[in-house]
């Protein structure tokens, strides 16, 4: 969501680069008094009245705004249209808004970034209508119930931001199928893996930290790069046939019985079953791309597979099998052996291997 403050030109006639400053504003207010005087009694929520304009001292080609933690519940006072001929980026994290009113954002018309995370928002309404320049849009950390209609609007979106919210379903994507790249749900109420037909360009994918208990339906997702779906309630790997643009798939702390179903996945370089119920290491002998395995907290028994199943991973450079019931078994043992069937192996779980 960041962008430098000061953007490099490239001039051809002199070759050489010139570094053109940037005007940005950047506005964090103190937090609020605990001392018990008047006014922080007043405002029990964190959240104050700002009368006067924060912005006043900024320019009008001012194109980054970031007001971070300053209490706002209100941007009436802001005169934010002054700056909509150049306004790229506009982040207003950590406030207290619950309304982001038409009047002032459908005037916002070059925006690129909007960032509202951790907010009162339950709806955005029609707020974000003309906003056909916008590519990053986050929405994390507030009370939505569903996926906005205004996302029908931004014809140019990339990225989306949902984390921590109360939506129950996925729709509403159809209208960003083109142009979505990164999608983010994490941490939602979301009981089925649904309503992604439509986004034939999507690369990454997160749904951590949700209700579902199936892969299923993501068969359109053909460019898909990463996936992750860490703490939810799945228990078989499947359905991942039509990935085979697959680079990371994240899967730790679900209830996976069996390592099975990568048979396409031959690009995969990072694969995370993490805190599992998975007995043994097969069926990934295939994924010769692999550079970090995470299998920690399964139930490993013994660590007969590591070489016939990883030794042609040449690029495998980190392992994780603490918490299995091998690391008992083998005692002492356990990190040599590890690195006697895998000399390419830089790290064993948090530490890194010596070399013999």
């Amino acid at each position: 969501m960041h962008r430098p403050d000061e953007q490099s030109v490239e001039c051809a006639s002199h070759e050489k680069t010139v570094v053109v400053e940037r005007p940005t504003a950047r506005v964090a207010l103190p937090p609020p008094t605990v001392d018990g005087d008047s006014d922080g009694e007043a405002e029990a929520d964190g959240s104050q009245a700002n009368d006067g304009d924060l912005l006043e001292d900024f320019p009008d080609e001012t194109d980054e705004l970031e007001l971070v933690h300053s209490r706002l519940s209100s941007l009436a006072n802001l005169r934010l249209e002054r700056f909509a001929r150049h306004l790229r980026k506009l982040c207003l994290r950590q406030n207290a808004i619950s309304l982001l009113d038409p009047e002032i954002f459908k005037l916002l018309t070059q925006l690129e970034e909007l960032d509202l995370y951790d907010n009162k928002l339950k709806t955005v309404g029609d707020a974000l209508d003309n906003m056909s320049a916008l590519t990053i849009l986050d929405l994390s950390f507030n009370l939505l119930r569903q996926v906005p209609e205004a996302l029908s609007h931004l014809p140019s979106l990339k990225t989306v931001y949902f984390v921590q919210n109360k939506i129950s379903k996925i729709t509403g994507l159809e209208s960003v199928g083109v142009t979505l790249r990164s999608l983010e749900l994490g941490g939602n109420r979301i009981r089925h893996i649904e309503g992604l037909d439509a986004l034939v360009n999507l690369e990454e994918l997160w749904l951590g930290k949700n209700k579902l208990t199936k892969l299923e339906n993501l068969s359109t997702l053909s460019r898909l790069k990463i996936l992750s779906l860490q703490s939810n309630r799945i228990t078989k790997i499947e359905g991942l046939d039509q990935l085979a643009d697959l680079e990371e798939l994240y899967l730790s702390h679900n209830g996976v019985e069996r390592l099975e179903g990568l048979e396409s996945n031959v690009k995969l370089r990072t694969l995370d079953v993490g805190a599992n119920f998975v007995p043994a290491i097969e069926n990934i002998s295939h994924l010769v791309l692999l550079e970090e395995l995470w299998l920690n907290n399964n139930k490993i028994t013994d660590l007969r597979a590591l070489e016939p199943q990883l030794k042609n991973m040449t690029d495998l450079e980190t392992i994780y099998l603490e918490g299995n019931p091998c690391q008992q078994v083998e005692g002492a043992s356990y990190r040599r052996k590890i690195m006697l069937a895998l000399p390419q192996v830089k790290q064993i779980d948090a530490t890194f291997a010596r070399l013999l």
